[in-house]
């Protein structure tokens, strides 16, 4: 799996938190229990930091980024669709990003 340390900070993985070899999880990135980021998905936490919930999942082909003072957040149990755009925002418990779907800050 692409796990890459940036500016002296390392993705954090909880137990079960699983990456694919194609997926590039960057930086100040936060994973919690049984967290997935799938198949040529982008996270990259290089000016604010990512949170990805217990039991979320990151699709095929999503890029997730924040902007300087906008963290990203993503709850508990949520699912982000294929090919998404998250960018800054926070997404609430047990929410479903549909495939495609671009939200910005």
């Amino acid at each position: 799996m692409a796990i890459y340390e940036l500016d002296g900070k390392a993705p954090q993985l909880a137990p079960g938190a699983w990456v694919a070899e194609s997926a590039e999880v960057i930086g100040a990135v936060e994973m919690g229990e049984n967290a997935s980021v799938w198949c040529g998905a982008v996270v990259r936490g290089d000016c604010e930091t990512i949170r990805i919930g217990r039991n979320s999942n990151v699709q095929d082909l999503s890029v997730l980024h924040a902007d300087i003072g906008v963290p990203l957040v993503i709850g508990d149990n949520v699912t982000i669709g294929h090919q998404v755009m998250l960018h800054g925002c926070t997404v609430g418990d047990g929410a479903l990003i549909g495939i495609q779907a671009v939200v910005l800050n």
